[in-house]
């Protein structure tokens, strides 16, 4: 979540004062604290104050533009809630007497549509981490039909998961708050445990690019949209195995995995048998991949792809680490890939072992 919010604090020449006001009820703490996350993921205190007899309190902070607020008592290690100042004035009545929907908010729209999402995401998590934790626990010797019931179902309610998050963010009247919920989510999702599909990058940068189009004037989502703006391979083109030039351009409409190899390294050649199996898995899903070598003699080469079994377009200038692709592509050893999408977008990198057909999986549906 911290890749979104730490970039929701930057600076813009005009600064209005921003207040939060109202009670916290039965409990134990003296001192409240308004805080913001810093780019270091480490809260900053902006301003405290001693609770007041009946629980009240007010503090404030000047504001840079909309940006992630969060409220800590002295006694919690952790805010207890977190606030969007879309207006000048936000009033907060917290009670802890109550076990669910322990505060209200006012003033603040996009403020009370983070605490509608939170509880509609913390729901549907718990149904698709319930799910997981039943698979978990099927005995051995379970049928595989029902395996892949319950299978069927986790990945439903992934995707329904997934899908609620896409809307909300679409939706979502506040540049914050669309950070906000998309950091939520990719954090929750991260963790194998509730059975999440991450955003891809291709998502991130869809979901990034609209929301920055939405909201043009707010610099924090425009650095994040910059920061994961999509980058295109260089393209090249190095001769064949017949010595006829091939680019990558060429393969433009595909989704490619450019393989950097050798006949003479050793890992590459370990590595070769999951580049075939995950080539025959995918390759008629608009997948192919483009060997590309950095071999000395076109004998080593040859060889090594017949021997391999690789089947796919083959290339390379012969000239080792002094080939054009080694600065091109930053290569700092060998196996190394990258993905591309039919647009030459660079979607991935480094995806080898099962990691690279887990990739393919999600994305080649």
């Amino acid at each position: 979540m911290l890749f979104c919010i730490g970039f929701l604090n930057c600076n813009n020449e005009q600064q209005d004062n921003f207040e939060v006001k109202g009670t916290v009820k039965n409990t134990a703490a003296q001192t409240i604290y308004l805080e913001e996350t810093s780019t270091t993921g480490n809260p900053v205190i902006l301003d405290s104050a001693k609770l007041g007899k009946n629980g009240d309190f007010k503090l404030s902070t000047p504001a840079n533009e909309e940006t992630v607020f969060s409220l800590r008592l002295d006694a919690q290690r952790f805010p207890f809630i977190s606030v969007i100042n879309d207006s000048k004035e936000i009033i907060i009545d917290a009670d802890f007497s109550k076990t669910d929907d322990y505060y209200t908010v006012k003033g603040s729209q996009a403020s009370g549509l983070m605490k509608g999402y939170l509880k509609e995401l913390s729901s549907k998590i718990q149904q698709a981490y319930d799910i997981k934790r039943e698979i978990d626990s099927l005995a051995p010797i379970t049928v595989d039909s029902i395996i892949q019931l319950k299978s069927d179902d986790l990945k439903n309610a992934s995707e329904g998961l997934k899908q609620y998050t896409i809307q909300f963010i679409t939706a979502s009247p506040s540049p914050s708050l669309a950070l906000f919920a998309l950091g939520t989510y990719q954090s929750y999702s991260s963790n194998p445990a509730y059975g999440m599909k991450s955003f891809t990058e291709t998502e991130l940068n869809d979901l990034l690019q609209k929301a920055s189009q939405k909201f043009p004037a707010h610099t924090a989502l425009n650095g994040i949209k910059d920061r994961f703006k999509p980058k295109l391979a260089p393209d090249f083109s190095l001769p064949d195995v017949n010595g006829q030039p091939v680019s990558l351009s060429s393969f433009k409409g595909k989704y490619v995995l450019v393989d950097f190899w050798a006949s003479w390294c050793k890992p590459c050649r370990i590595e070769n048998p999951n580049v075939v199996r995950a080539y025959n898995k995918f390759k008629d899903k608009n997948f192919t991949v483009l060997g590309v070598s950095l071999d000395q003699t076109k004998e080593a080469w040859m060889e090594a792809i017949k021997k391999d079994n690789l089947t796919w377009t083959h290339i390379s200038d012969l000239k080792h680490w002094s080939s054009i692709v080694v600065p091109l592509y930053d290569i700092k050893g060998i196996p190394y890939n990258v993905l591309v999408d039919p647009n030459g977008v660079v979607i991935g990198n480094s995806l080898t072992g099962e990691k690279l057909e887990k990739v393919l999986s999600q994305i080649l549906k």
